[in-house]
């Protein structure tokens, strides 16, 4: 039990190193290293877990504004649906309303989405436009 702990603790500090280690060459270079949504530390690679773990936490995208790409805000980030082979398919957009009254909510597929830093865009979209969509229901069950 004692040598895999030790041996879980090595990995962990190596996936930390070469990670640090990456992220540094992409900074000296003048890239900006993107965004670390976290690590896994049983299960994958190294490079698995690098490749996974870039992008953007779910936490801080719900309830995040929404901007067409005249930079108007159109919307929120209500809620993001997940596919059962574990891809992220729709955005749950809550639109229109007053203090979270009288609002309601439309889905929109991830791929139309142009743009998730600095601002989240929807490229086209208006407030119109996105009221005349169906609202979106969860399914039962």
């Amino acid at each position: 039990m004692k040598t895999r702990h030790a041996v879980a603790g090595l990995a962990l500090t190596l996936a930390s190193l070469a990670i640090a280690q990456q992220d540094s060459q992409q900074q000296g270079a003048g890239q900006e290293a993107p965004p670390v949504a976290g690590t896994i530390a049983l299960g994958t690679t190294i490079e698995e877990t690098r490749a996974v773990a870039i992008g953007y936490r779910a936490s801080k995208l719900i309830g995040a504004s929404v901007y067409n790409d005249q930079n108007q805000k159109i919307g929120k980030i209500g809620d993001l649906v997940v596919k059962p082979d574990g891809k992220v398919s729709l955005a749950v957009i809550e639109v229109g309303g007053f203090l979270g009254l009288g609002g309601r909510q439309v889905a929109i597929p991830v791929e139309q989405f142009s743009a998730v830093k600095p601002r989240i865009v929807l490229p086209g979209a208006t407030k119109a436009a996105l009221k005349a969509l169906p609202a979106f229901q969860y399914a039962k069950g």
